[in-house]
């Protein structure tokens, strides 16, 4: 396992070794001693699955009250994850970071707290994404931005994307900008 920095301050990548042979593969995703030696959180609250057809975007969400981090990895398919800086004081606020996250390239992402997230599922192929987080979610605290924001112009690398109308009718990000959460 090797943790890799990101031009984004907090955000880290985990490239996780993978061990294949004539049976398959072994992975190990999380190792207590190696995230607590790169100061990241070794306890975390709750695991999620998300399974997804291709072409779906879902996001790009935060939560506050408590806040969130997440360690986020792909079980099968492939997804462009991103990680929005939402943090109001950060010197990328507004900057945007985007991965390819698979089974096969054996990466994750580490998103801390203060971050918008969301991914898109990309090929042919659904995806089955699972993340930790180290707090439990908040209704109260659910937020999020239009992920076809045009101020932060990601490209999820997607035609016709599929969308909640949840996601579809969040806020933009220079309405969030107005009145920053983090």
């Amino acid at each position: 396992m090797e943790i890799l920095s990101t031009p984004i301050a907090g955000l880290k990548v985990i490239q996780l070794k993978i061990h294949h042979d004539n049976r398959g593969f072994f992975v190990e995703r999380f190792n207590q001693k190696i995230f607590q030696e790169f100061g990241l959180p070794i306890s975390y609250f709750q695991d999620n699955h998300s399974y997804s057809y291709p072409n779906v975007i879902r996001g790009l969400h935060y939560q506050n009250n408590p806040s969130q981090a997440k360690l986020v990895g792909c079980l099968r398919g492939k997804i462009l994850d991103v990680a929005v800086d939402i943090r109001h004081q950060s010197p990328t606020f507004g900057k945007y970071f985007s991965i390819e996250l698979s089974a096969e390239n054996g990466k994750l992402l580490f998103i801390p707290a203060g971050f918008a997230h969301g991914f898109s599922v990309i090929g042919d192929e659904s995806a089955d994404v699972m993340y930790k987080v180290d707090n439990a979610f908040s209704k109260e605290g659910d937020g999020g931005i239009r992920f076809d924001d045009a101020n932060l112009n990601i490209d999820w690398k997607v035609k016709n994307p599929i969308v909640s109308d949840k996601d579809k009718n969040l806020q933009s990000f220079k309405n969030y900008s107005q009145k920053p959460i983090f």
